[in-house]
């Protein structure tokens, strides 16, 4: 049985979209069991009724959320009583629970991360690794996204090595093509930290690397993983979120521009809502904090219940598939 706690709190659509996403991972994956954690009179009022196999759900009393706006060091040690602090010493105690998803603060969830639940050895900074579709109907996977404004060359190249081992544990895919973010492809290009990381990129036997990426070929397909400095890379993910959000928008004025156009558009229906799924973070679930000695996966704030879900799957294959393990392999291999 593999047991995820899910915090139920800190997102905009929070417990209602967690409850909801609950609900059909616990319905799609028969040897799921599920920790609830925040106010849990409200969360099993929300329960009653739906058809779930209660003996693999329970829950955890803790009615109050860190809020965005709190230092994320501070709500980590002072709110003891906040349903992301209490998921985290639940991860941290309990060895039978092998990961948690919260869509709370990211800061705070980061910082108690790493304070209550460690780093791998050989590991020195976790990375958020979230993913993005790509044109050929796949993903790309982003790491670092922003757990980390900066790094050093060896850090980014750890960076590389456990998104490349995450895809292989949680998606099955043999040799993820791995990218260095840069400003251009040819090897001599950029900074001095893509300069020098390139050459230990290139020397790596843990990796499939192809080379420098520039960020308009994020989405072209053409691979599948990018490693890149936190900062680099959160601008990034969210240009490439906001350019989507503004093409969608784009679609829609052109739509009803007039008689003509919302005539086509009719025609058109399943093609445009395909590409709006596709460009739907909320299928693509959450970022995964790599470097952990447990699973743990951030998701989007604004989420809803299929964010919760797809977080939930990410989690439970993560887990399911070894991947802690598998980089606590990885890492002692290299330290070795």
């Amino acid at each position: 049985m593999i047991k995820i706690a899910l915090d139920c709190l800190g997102g905009d659509h929070s417990p209602d979209a967690n409850v909801e996403g609950a609900l059909r991972a616990l319905k799609d994956y028969s040897d799921l069991s599920l920790v609830l954690i925040g106010d849990s009179p409200l969360l099993k009022s929300k329960m009653a009724g739906q058809a779930y196999d209660a003996s693999r759900v329970s829950f955890v009393h803790a009615p109050k959320a860190i809020g965005l706006d709190e230092a994320p060091t501070l709500a980590v040690f002072h709110q003891k009583d906040s349903s992301l602090v209490s998921s985290l010493n639940l991860l941290k105690e309990d060895p039978s629970v092998s990961g948690l998803v919260s869509l709370g603060s990211s800061g705070a969830l980061l910082v108690g991360s790493v304070v209550k639940i460690g780093k791998l050895d050989g590991v020195s900074r976790p990375a958020f690794c979230p993913l993005l579709p790509t044109m050929d109907g796949h993903f790309v996977a982003v790491c670092d996204s922003g757990a980390s404004s900066e790094c050093t060359k060896e850090e980014l190249l750890q960076f590389g090595i456990m998104a490349s081992e995450y895809l292989k544990k949680a998606y099955g895919i043999a040799a993820p093509r791995v990218a260095l973010l840069n400003i251009g492809t040819e090897e001599g290009k950029g900074d001095g930290l893509r300069k020098e990381a390139y050459p230990l990129f290139k020397a790596c036997p843990a990796l499939h690397f192809v080379g420098n990426m520039e960020a308009r070929e994020l989405t072209s397909g053409s691979y599948d993983v990018v490693a890149c400095d936190g900062f680099s890379g959160n601008v990034l993910i969210k240009a490439t979120e906001g350019t989507g959000i503004g093409l969608l928008k784009l679609l829609k004025k052109t739509f009803y521009k007039n008689l003509k156009n919302k005539v086509g558009a009719l025609f058109l229906k399943k093609d445009i809502y395909g590409i709006k799924d596709f460009m739907d973070y909320n299928n693509y679930g959450g970022a995964v904090m790599l470097g952990l000695r447990k699973i743990v996966i951030k998701g989007h704030g604004s989420g809803n219940a299929l964010s919760v879900y797809r977080c939930l799957e990410q989690a439970y294959n993560a887990s399911k598939n070894g991947l802690v393990d598998s980089l606590r392999d990885s890492f002692s291999k290299i330290a070795g």
